[in-house]
């Protein structure tokens, strides 16, 4: 008999009670039969907290599970470990806030066997609660899809992939421990996987669902997104360009900015629109910031601790 397809599934987490509900919908997630997986919970807290929840839910789950320890408050460390502690032929990445649908493993496997490629995203569905605005609920501001350049994607995140660990592209590769507070560790790793030759697909059926707390319903909080996301992108265009390069790049993100800003004045009446450019502008404003060597902002540690 041939020896099973392995596939583990990383879940970092830092003080979310949510990751409960993520364990569950696993638990109810098809797989492949030829497939044996497993699930590893990366642990961000300074002390394992999240130990007594899994260890509660572990009988009711059909997979194996591992749990792993590694403090504290940097994404990137915990990202790290599901890399370090895989043996598995594939790793799945799913976020602490969210739940598979009933055919997400199986959809990005078959997309990973069918286009051969290193890694492959799926799309992230937000679910809003009745306090957020309205013009959030109908722009939908929060959920997660790629980007296409010229029909390549060029980047991508973790809060819903599959990585094939054997891809030379992935070979040694890590998040930076740099950018674990600020955030922007996943865009920097698929880019850098990208620019070394590795593919990346999308499996548009492999739905995972993430409902946004009141916390992050919030214009401040979508602006403060926005701007990072920039500055990460501005940075990854500073290590290719110098000089004259550089200058071209700082005036195409002015220009964008302004472009974007205008835009917002004169979309005023319809709020979705608005906060669409308004958005966007932020974000060239963060590509600036990034190009001129910024600090990042920091986004994790601080954020994901529980209030009161």
């Amino acid at each position: 008999m041939s020896e099973k397809l392995r596939i583990d599934i990383g879940i970092c987490t830092f003080r979310r009670p949510e990751l409960a509900e993520t364990l569950r919908s696993l638990a109810s997630t098809a797989h492949p039969a030829d497939a044996l997986v497993r699930i590893i919970v990366a642990d961000n807290d300074v002390t394992p907290s999240a130990s007594a929840l899994v260890e509660a839910l572990r009988p009711g789950l059909p997979f194996e599970v591992a749990y792993v320890h590694c403090p504290a408050s940097n994404i990137s460390i915990a990202r790290n470990a599901c890399l370090d502690n895989s043996t598995a032929d594939f790793l799945a990445f799913i976020d602490d806030d969210e739940t598979a649908s009933p055919e997400w493993l199986t959809k990005l496997l078959e997309t990973a066997r069918s286009t051969g490629a290193d890694a492959v995203l799926g799309p992230v569905r937000a679910h809003y609660g009745q306090s957020a605005p309205s013009w959030m609920r109908r722009g939908d501001f929060h959920s997660t899809l790629p980007v296409w350049i010229g029909g390549d994607i060029r980047t991508g995140y973790t809060c819903n992939t599959l990585l094939k660990l054997k891809a030379p592209a992935l070979d040694g590769r890590r998040f930076k421990l740099a950018l674990g507070r600020s955030g922007g560790e996943d865009t920097d790793f698929f880019t850098g996987m990208h620019r070394s030759g590795g593919r990346i697909a999308f499996a548009p059926e492999a739905w995972v669902h993430e409902p946004v707390p009141e916390a992050r319903a919030s214009l401040a909080w979508l602006a403060k997104r926005r701007f990072r996301s920039g500055q990460t992108h501005g940075r990854l265009l500073a290590e290719k360009a110098h000089g004259l390069r550089l200058f071209r790049n700082l005036a195409l993100a002015v220009a964008k900015f302004s472009y974007c800003t205008l835009a917002a004045a004169v979309t005023f009446p319809a709020p979705v629109q608005r906060y669409r450019y308004a958005l966007r502008g932020l974000l060239h404003a963060g590509v600036v910031s990034g190009l001129l060597g910024h600090d990042a902002i920091e986004q994790y540690g601080v954020r994901e601790a529980p209030s009161g």
